[in-house]
């Protein structure tokens, strides 16, 4: 009995203190549960589960669960996994739905790391990778094969911007019994229904406009059904993805403001985009909602909104040193990869290729942040002036 212990020792009581604070504490903000252990009344409750409450911290304490349960509710998922960011939710995907002798469809515009993955890693683990055109529709069905085991999407394309038709990939896919996932991170998972055009798998970076302010590293994979989320489950396990509390616990707050925000960067956007469109520098402007992008159409069909991320293509009168002048002669837009924060950035492409075709280093990409339009405008107009010089 515990009444006949003695007292414990100071360094004992540092550890199994009964001093706790009062309950009844209340707060709009999400608390940040910490943990790596978890503690069991009942040796019947040990268990190393993923799929079974609260077992050991890498699989989730309640801050990262929440902000899982957030993401599948806002996506219209069943069940979404935390992963420590978007290139470990791309490798996670992979790695979960293929093995040796699969065979698997890879767009021509995939984010730049995908492709890498997959025609690196994958192909060591003896995973065949096809690539196909991105603005192919229900023809990707020819390349289908008996082996193939997941059809990737990603909508809009890395830096190009191309517009996928989803559901016609999607029903070719699935005539077949191939699982289809998408990048949906252009989209916030908000944007584009991925389950509703008929995606099995959706991933994100929810370092991008979850976050918000380019200070974490996030990601999710969610999945619509069972098959898939044990599948995604136990890689998920054994991969060891564990990701940061309080990193969660600032994508939560990001939640928050993500509305107002898309709203407000779609508006900038689109008239930085417009004013762009005009300029005689500029050959053509790759924004979706605008006609000059490959696949418009689609997105006006299946988007209900567009975002922040856009591309920008020179005449080919300039050079690769004109975009460099004008990229490094740009102050508001600093120079930097990735999107969705708050502060607008550029990078120049000197070699985009897709299925034969390269933009010969003439292409530049733009993240338009939360600064004024009219600022932004001006700060583009001088950039443009001090490259022609």
């Amino acid at each position: 009995m515990t009444e006949d212990r003695p007292p414990l020792g100071w360094r004992s009581r540092l550890i199994h203190s009964e001093a706790k604070a009062p309950g009844g504490f209340r707060s709009l903000a999400a608390p940040v549960w910490r943990g790596s252990t978890v503690v069991f009344d009942r040796l019947a409750d040990a268990r190393d589960d993923w799929d079974g409450g609260y077992t050991y911290g890498l699989y989730g304490t309640p801050t990262t669960i929440e902000l899982a349960r957030r993401i599948a509710e806002l996506e219209g998922a069943r069940h979404s996994f935390m992963v420590p960011g978007g290139q470990a939710a791309i490798a996670l995907v992979f790695l979960a739905m293929c093995r040796a002798g699969s065979h698997v469809l890879v767009p021509d515009s995939a984010y730049g790391p995908t492709r890498e993955f997959a025609l690196g890693l994958l192909a060591k683990l003896g995973v065949e990778v096809e690539t196909y055109p991105a603005m192919a529709g229900a023809e990707v069905e020819a390349l289908i094969r008996p082996e193939t085991a997941l059809l990737w999407c990603e909508s809009p394309g890395s830096i190009t911007m191309e517009v996928q038709d989803v559901p016609a990939l999607a029903a070719a896919a699935h005539r077949h019994g191939v699982s289809v996932a998408i990048d949906n991170t252009y989209a916030a998972g908000i944007l584009f229904d991925a389950f509703a055009h008929g995606a099995d798998i959706s991933v994100q970076a929810l370092t991008k406009y979850v976050g918000g302010h380019s200070d974490l590293l996030l990601g999710t994979v969610s999945v619509d059904d069972d098959k898939h989320r044990q599948a995604i489950g136990d890689s998920h396990r054994l991969l060891g993805m564990a990701v940061s509390p309080d990193d969660c616990s600032l994508a939560l707050r990001g939640l928050q403001t993500l509305g107002v925000r898309l709203d407000r960067l779609e508006r900038t956007t689109l008239a930085v985009a417009a004013w762009l469109s005009g300029r005689p520098e500029i050959e053509a402007v790759l924004h979706p909602a605008l006609p000059s992008c490959p696949g418009h159409e689609t997105w006006r069909r299946d988007f209900q909104g567009s975002s922040s991320v856009f591309s920008i293509v020179f005449g080919p009168e300039r050079d690769e040193a004109f975009v460099t002048r004008f990229v490094e002669g740009l102050s508001l837009f600093k120079l930097g990869y990735s999107w969705g924060g708050a502060t607008s950035l550029a990078m120049a492409y000197r070699s985009i290729p897709r299925m034969g075709f390269d933009y010969g280093g003439r292409l530049v990409r733009l993240n338009v942040g939360l600064e004024d339009e009219a600022d932004l405008i001006a700060d583009l107009d001088a950039a443009l002036r001090q490259a022609a010089e």
